[in-house]
């Protein structure tokens, strides 16, 4: 819809990968519909995926004993963290919608990727205690994780040798995403496009594209554990 910001943190370090053909449609289909589109691109941009002391600019409240939660949190307040992080924060705050696009490394996100959301959602801007989970700061805003995985459909069913996909969805959606407040969209997920024919992934693209056609339309999901793990 014409006048939304949509975000997509993008983790995957060759342009032309199937990775890179979902992003692009994403920005594609978006912007016709009159989105702002901003891509934060993580291997491009060469992003840290550490979270140390040096993302502290000011004095630690703390010299003595590092705590990288306590002065991260400190430094938020004071504005005082590098510009690599406020810069990505200030991209989420204008988002109201932030679109996670990546392959699946050992049923999680690649490294990358969990150092964006390491440093950025720190205390301070993404919750507080209290302030998490339907409180959390970004309460307004929509989440959605588009992956590919190596492995089949088969393979991640409950009777599957991985199990049921929405296990390993848990502590990214749930633990992380839902924690700072986001309501989740259900995950779009492209199974093992690396061993699929040519028109399995053209039409896997088509039906990414398909769906951001409506995706303001959508309704998140129940942010609870039955939705994972069943009844």
């Amino acid at each position: 819809m014409a006048g939304k910001k949509v975000l997509i943190v993008y983790a995957h370090q060759e342009p032309k990968s199937f990775n890179g053909s979902l992003k692009k449609v994403a920005v594609d289909e978006l912007s016709k519909q009159g989105c702002t589109v901003t891509v934060s691109d993580l291997y491009a941009m060469n992003f840290e995926p550490r979270a140390t002391r040096k993302d502290i600019t000011g004095d630690l409240s703390n010299p003595e004993v590092f705590s990288y939660g306590v002065e991260a949190y400190e430094a938020y307040k004071k504005n005082c963290l590098t510009s690599d992080i406020t810069e990505e924060q200030k991209k989420v705050q204008e988002a109201d919608l932030v679109i996670f696009q990546f392959p699946l490394y050992w049923f999680s996100v690649p490294a990358i990727l969990k150092g964006w959301m390491d440093r950025v959602l720190c205390q301070g801007f993404a919750f507080d205690i209290p302030g998490f989970y339907d409180s959390g700061f970004l309460k307004d805003k929509l989440a959605l994780l588009s992956l590919t995985t190596g492995g089949t459909a088969e393979m991640y069913s409950k009777a599957g040798v991985s199990g049921d996909v929405r296990y390993f969805l848990w502590p990214l959606q749930h633990g992380a995403l839902h924690f700072c407040g986001f309501k989740i969209l259900a995950p779009q997920i492209s199974f093992a496009p690396e061993f699929s024919s040519e028109e399995e992934r053209k039409a896997m693209v088509a039906s990414w594209a398909q769906r951001l056609k409506s995706i303001w339309e959508e309704e998140p999901i129940r942010c609870t554990p039955p939705w994972y793990f069943g009844e």
